[in-house]
């Protein structure tokens, strides 16, 4: 089973079109046979893609705290909900856990998963595709922000092309499919010389 995790928000943000997409990617990931992976909640656009995906046939695996679970923020109809204690072990788990990453609208949880993501994946832990689904170019001056660290040499290009950018659900899959992890060293020139360092 290939499992798609999907990282987004607990809310449903301000225009319709938001939770529309977040349907159609649910959608597609039970069209493809794929697995889903996300926080577990039934609220937001979380709750959109998940019941879309379940909907759809496709094994939806939820993750999702202690504290939030006895809010009885969980989701129904999951093929199982995996409950830990900390935002740590569910970042953790979500991305043990995943084959993909996608990304929708949301707040600062959603950047902080993403980042971590997309940290380990610089250091070479792992070379699974992150990619923002760019509903309403909700994630363009984000895109413009990773330009300007590649321009200011605080992030190589091969590693801010890891954060890979798609306008619709189609568009996703299709970047999905053809990845290719980049092989290449994170430091930018040789910060133990220029500390004076030999080591």
């Amino acid at each position: 089973m290939y499992n798609v995790c999907v990282f987004c928000s607990s809310n449903l943000g301000d225009k319709p079109e938001y939770a529309k997409v977040a349907t159609e990617l649910g959608q597609l990931i039970a069209k493809q046979g794929f697995g889903m992976i996300y926080g577990g909640a039934n609220v937001g656009l979380m709750r959109c893609c998940a019941e879309a995906a379940i909907q759809g046939g496709a094994e939806v695996t939820g993750v999702i705290t202690t504290f939030l679970a006895q809010k009885h923020l969980t989701q129904q109809g999951l093929k199982e909900l995996i409950v830990v204690e900390t935002m740590q072990e569910r970042k953790a788990k979500m991305a043990e856990l995943a084959d993909a990453f996608v990304i929708m609208p949301g707040g600062f949880g959603t950047l902080e998963e993403t980042f971590e993501v997309l940290t380990a994946a610089q250091l070479g832990f792992h070379k699974k595709p992150v990619v923002f689904l760019n509903t309403l170019n909700y994630y363009s001056y984000l895109q413009q922000q990773l330009n300007h660290m590649v321009s200011s040499k605080m992030l190589l290009e091969p590693h801010s092309a890891m954060a890979l950018f798609a306008n619709t659900p189609q568009e996703v899959f299709a970047l999905l499919k053809s990845y290719k992890a980049p092989v290449i060293e994170k430091w930018i020139d040789d910060i133990r010389r220029d500390n004076g360092h030999n080591v």
